[in-house]
C-alpha cells in the first residue's frame, strides 16, 4: 500500500505549465493571500467598504474621525484582524504538517487529522476542558486559556508518537500499517471524546461542540501570538529537513547513502508535525482535508520539491482558510457556520479524487 509522493503520470503540457508556474508561485501565492486577506477585512455582519478601509487601518491620516471610522476601527482591529491573523496561520500550519507528514511517510493519503493527529489532540482538548472545569482542577488552578494549548499539543504527540511506534520497525516503516494504526486510534480517540461528550454539563458540551465542528470565532490576539512563534520556528525547520524529505522520497537506504540522518529526520519531522498540528487544533479545532488537500494540490503544479512545496503550502493554506472562514461567518450571517463543514464539503470530494486517481480512474 506505499504510494511515493510525486508528480509521475503529468503530462508534458501539464509539467511544462507546472515549470512555468513553480518560478512565480511563491509571489503569486503570496499576493492571492494579501487580496483574500483584503476581501475578509472588508466583508462580515458588518461590512466595511475598501473606501473606508484605508481610513479604518490609519493608513489616510487626511480623512476625518467620525463616528463610523471609530467603529470600522474597532471591527477591524479588535475582531477582525486578529481573526485574520490566527486563521491564516492556522491554515499554514495545518498544510505544511500535511506536506511534512506526506513526505515523511511517502504518501498523499497521510495527514495529521486523517491519520488521527488531530483527534488526539482534540481528545485531550477535550479532556482539559471538562478537568478545568472540576473541582481538582479549580484547586489546582489551571486556567483552560493556559492549559489547552499545552493539552492539544500533547496529545497530538502522543498519537504520533503511538503511530510512528506500531508502524516501524527495525528501522523500517510501513505505511498500510501507519494508516491502519491511524483508522483505529481514531475510533479510540472518537470514543474518548464520546465519554467526555456524556459526561459532560451543558457548557462543556457546548465547548467540546467547538472542537469537533471547528471554528475560528474565538480568535483574539493572544491566541495569535501563540500561534506565530510556531509558524516561525516551522518555516525554520521546514528550510532544514526539505532536502532530506526529497531524498526521502528515493526510500530510507538511498536517503542514507545520500547524507541524511534518516532517524533525526523522522524524530524531527514528528515534533514539528505534532507541534503544528497540536497549536492549530488548540486554536481552532478539529479542522480537516486542509493538511491532505492543499500539498496535493501544490505538488500537481510545481512538482515535488519540499524546498519550494513547503513555503507554498502555507501560503496556499492560509488562503484557503482565510477564504473557508470568511464564508463561514457570510454565508448564514448573522450566524456562523463552522468552519470544518466548509472544509470538509470541499476537503472530502478531493480526497476521492485522489483515491480515484491512484486507481486510475480520473485525471486529478
Amino acid at each position: 500500500m506505499s504510494v511515493a509522493v510525486g508528480t509521475e503520470g503529468r503530462s508534458p503540457r501539464r509539467a511544462g505549465a507546472g515549470r512555468r508556474f513553480t518560478s512565480v508561485a511563491i509571489p503569486l501565492l503570496l499576493a492571492v493571500l494579501v487580496v483574500t486577506a483584503i476581501v475578509a477585512l472588508t466583508v462580515g455582519a458588518a461590512g466595511i467598504p475598501l473606501t473606508r478601509l484605508s481610513a479604518a487601518l490609519g493608513f489616510s491620516g487626511s480623512t476625518p474621525a467620525d463616528a463610523m471610522t471609530a467603529r470600522d476601527q474597532l471591527v477591524l482591529w479588535s475582531i477582525r484582524i486578529p481573526r485574520i491573523a490566527a486563521t491564516a496561520m492556522v491554515g499554514g500550519l495545518l498544510a505544511a504538517a500535511g506536506a511534512i507528514m506526506q513526505g515523511l511517510f511517502r504518501n498523499p493519503l497521510a495527514d495529521p487529522a486523517l491519520v488521527g493527529v488531530s483527534s488526539g489532540g482534540a481528545l485531550a482538548a477535550a479532556s482539559a476542558i471538562v478537568f478545568t472545569d472540576s473541582r481538582f482542577g479549580e484547586t489546582l488552578r489551571f486556567s483552560q486559556t493556559e492549559l489547552l494549548p499545552l493539552a492539544a499539543f500533547a496529545g497530538s504527540l502522543a498519537t504520533t508518537g503511538i503511530l510512528y511506534g506500531i508502524s516501524s520497525r527495525a528501522g523500517r516503516t510501513s505505511i498500510a500499517i501507519f494508516l491502519l494504526a491511524g483508522v483505529a486510534i481514531t475510533a479510540i480517540t472518537n470514543a474518548g471524546i464520546g465519554l467526555l461528550v456524556f459526561i459532560a454539563d451543558d457548557r462543556q458540551l457546548r465547548d467540546i461542540t467547538f472542537w469537533m465542528l471547528g471554528s475560528m470565532s474565538g480568535a483574539t490576539w493572544t491566541k495569535a501570538a501563540v500561534l506565530a512563534p510556531v509558524l516561525v520556528i516551522g518555516l525554520a525547520a521546514c528550510a532544514f529537513i526539505a532536502r532530506g524529505l526529497d531524498l526521502l522520497v528515493l526510500g530510507e537506504a538511498d536517503a542514507f547513502h545520500g547524507g541524511v540522518d534518516v532517524e533525526r529526520l523522522k524524530k524531527i519531522s514528528i515534533v514539528m508535525v505534532s507541534a503544528m498540528t497540536g497549536v492549530a487544533v488548540s486554536i481552532s479545532g478539529v479542522i480537516g482535508f486542509v493538511g491532505i488537500v492543499v500539498p496535493h494540490l501544490l505538488r500537481l503544479v510545481i512538482g515535488p520539491a519540499h524546498r519550494l512545496l513547503l513555503p507554498a503550502s502555507v501560503l496556499l493554506g492560509a488562503m484557503l482558510m482565510v477564504g473557508a472562514d470568511t464564508l463561514a461567518r457570510t454565508i448564514v450571517a448573522p450566524a456562523e457556520m463552522p468552519i470544518g463543514i466548509l472544509t470538509a464539503a470541499v476537503g472530502a470530494p478531493v480526497f476521492l479524487g485522489i483515491l480515484l486517481r491512484q486507481r486510475g480512474l480520473a485525471s486529478l
